[in-house]
C-alpha cells in the first residue's frame, strides 16, 4: 500500500527516525531519489532512506547546479518524496540559500516539507559540483557560524557539514575544517571528492566516532567503491545522489531518439513500466478504495 494511505503513518519526526536509523549497526544507504516516484521505488527495494540531490533537482529542471534553485522550489521536490515514501529523506541543501538567517529560514522549510537531514557545503556561490575544478571554498568560520544558525533554528533535522577542501586545502585542511564545523553543532560531516581509499580512512582515522558520510558519485574524482567497502573505511552514511537520474534520463533520451527516426516506440515495450506496474506501484487502486464515487479501473 503506498505510504500517503498506510494506517503507520509515525508521529515521530523525520529527523528523529533517521538517528534511530544511524543508531543501527552497519551502514545507512542512501539512494538518490529525483522525484515521488524514485522514491516510492527505492522504498520498494527495501532501502530505509534517501537522498535528494541539488544536482538532480535542478537538473530535471533543465537548470545546471550552480545554486539557481530557490528554497521554496526544493521543498516541492523534498514534499513529493517524503509524503510518497514516508522515507527519512537527507536534503541537499546547497550553501544554505545566503547568510545565517536564510540558513536559519531553509532548516525551517525543510523541515515544514518533511525532511530529515540537510547537509550545507562550504562553497561560495556561484557554487559548482564538488568533484569539479576551481571551486572558490568559503572561510571556515564564515561556514561554521552558517552551521551554528542552522543548529539553533532547527527542531529535530539532522544536520549534516560538507568540506570541499580536500582538493585546494588537502585533508588536513578539510579536517581542521570538520572540526570546527562539529563544534558549530554539525551531527556528521561529508567530505566532497576524496581521491583514494587511502584518504577515506585516513579522514576517518582522524576524526574517531564522527559519522561521516560518502558520496558514491559516477563520473566524479572519487574511485568506485562498494557499501561494504565504505563501511571498512568508517563510514556511516553513503548517497548515490544522481544515479536514478542518470538511469532515467538515458532511457528517455533514448525514447526520444527511436519516436523521432521511427515514428513508434514499439520497439521500446520491453524496456517500459507497463500500466499495470505503474498503477501498483502508485497504489492506484488503493486510492480508489478509499473513494467509492471512482468506478475502479479495468486495465486494457
Amino acid at each position: 500500500m503506498p505510504y500517503l494511505l498506510g494506517s503507520d503513518i509515525p508521529a515521530t519526526p523525520a529527523g528523529d527516525r533517521l538517528r534511530a536509523l544511524l543508531a543501527r549497526p552497519g551502514i545507512l544507504t542512501l539512494p538518490g531519489t529525483h522525484n515521488g516516484m524514485a522514491a516510492l521505488q527505492a522504498r520498494a527495494a527495501g532501502f530505509a532512506a534517501c537522498y535528494l540531490s541539488g544536482a538532480a533537482m535542478t537538473a530535471s529542471m533543465g537548470l545546471p547546479d550552480l545554486g539557481i534553485i530557490t528554497v521554496d522550489e526544493v521543498c516541492f521536490f523534498i514534499r513529493q518524496v517524503a509524503r510518497a515514501s514516508g522515507l527519512p529523506v537527507l536534503v541537499d541543501g546547497d550553501t544554505g540559500y545566503g547568510e545565517a538567517l536564510n540558513v536559519m529560514h531553509m532548516v525551517r522549510a525543510f523541515e515544514d516539507a518533511g525532511a530529515a537531514a540537510v547537509h550545507l557545503e562550504d562553497q561560495l556561490l556561484p557554487k559548482k559540483c564538488g568533484h569539479l575544478n576551481d571551486k572558490k571554498l568559503a572561510d571556515p568560520h564564515d561556514m561554521a557560524a552558517k552551521i551554528a544558525a542552522a543548529a539553533r533554528a532547527r527542531r529535530h533535522l539532522y544536520l549534516v557539514a560538507r568540506t570541499d577542501a580536500a582538493a585546494t586545502e588537502g585533508i588536513d585542511g578539510a579536517i581542521a575544517r570538520a572540526q570546527l564545523y562539529l563544534k558549530a553543532g554539525a551531527d556528521a560531516i561529508f567530505p566532497e571528492a576524496l581521491t583514494s581509499a587511502d584518504m577515506f580512512r585516513e579522514f576517518a582515522r582522524r576524526l574517531p566516532g564522527v559519522p561521516l558520510l560518502a558520496n558514491m558519485t559516477e563520473f566524479g574524482r572519487t574511485p568506485y567503491f562498494t557499501a561494504t567497502e565504505f563501511e571498512s573505511f568508517g563510514y556511516k552514511l553513503l548517497i548515490w545522489p544522481v544515479s536514478s537520474l542518470r538511469m532515467a534520463n538515458k532511457a528517455q533520451a533514448e525514447l526520444y531518439a527511436t519516436l523521432s527516426a521511427h515514428g513508434t516506440a514499439e520497439s521500446l515495450l520491453p524496456r517500459m513500466q507497463t500500466r499495470a506496474e505503474l498503477y501498483a506501484t502508485i497504489g492506484l487502486a488503493e486510492f480508489e478504495t478509499l473513494d467509492a464515487s471512482i468506478v475502479r479501473t479495468v486495465l486494457p
